[in-house]
């Protein structure tokens, strides 16, 4: 998608793992309710007729609120759902096979842990990267080490298209990742396992947004 630019503010991802038995479109509900303008589908432990119908409800729920939607990794769900977009992985299919089944009105990012997986996804023509784990997370299996703030500094100040920060990000350590330039960033269990999801993500966007 041409001249993608991501929401300053919270970029939000679903986790039913992390929400503490939470209903899945509630707490989706209050996220939107408290003003994140993009989401991610990413449920990794549930059959494909499960993840459907849960990216089906999510779709109606994102349009009801003007809100951008991704989803992680099923590209056949995001076509069926007609998502605003994809993330994918390093070890997902090609950015470019994606771009020819997906389209160029659509979105695709991918996950980077280093600059030269950022380089290469500006060349396959990736709409944005992920730029993690920042720091050690439990959200998600098998994962790589930290790639820590060094890389995210190489990324704001390197890097010409935009990238979310992700990975073991909680409102203790967020000003460190403001600091560094990161503009849309992104809180899993720290929003979704909340006591009040509505609460806190409103007050952590809130506070990424009035530092830019």
């Amino acid at each position: 998608m041409k001249n993608f630019k991501l929401p300053i503010g919270v970029y939000a991802i679903t986790d039913s793992k992390s929400s503490k038995g939470k209903v899945f479109i509630e707490y989706c509900e209050e996220l939107l309710k408290a003003g994140v303008k993009i989401i991610q589908y990413r449920e990794k432990n549930k059959n494909i007729k499960e993840v459907l119908e849960e990216a089906k409800q999510l779709r109606e729920l994102t349009l009801k609120y003007n809100v951008t939607f991704i989803v992680n990794d099923y590209l056949d769900i995001a076509l069926i759902v007609d998502a605003d977009g994809i993330h994918i992985g390093q070890g997902d299919l090609p950015i470019k096979d994606v771009r020819k089944v997906f389209g160029d009105d659509k979105i695709i990012g991918i996950s980077t842990h280093n600059p030269e997986e950022a380089k290469q996804a500006i060349l396959d023509g990736a709409d944005y990267i992920g730029v993690g784990p920042i720091y050690h997370t439990e959200t998600k299996v098998d994962v790589c080490a930290p790639v820590t703030l060094e890389y995210l500094e190489y990324v704001e100040k390197n890097i010409s298209i935009p990238y979310v920060a992700i990975g073991g990000i909680k409102e203790h350590n967020l000003e460190e990742v403001i600091s560094k330039g990161a503009k849309s960033i992104c809180l899993v269990s720290e929003l979704v396992g909340a006591e009040d999801t509505y609460s806190k993500t409103k007050t952590i966007n809130e506070r990424i947004i009035s530092s830019y």
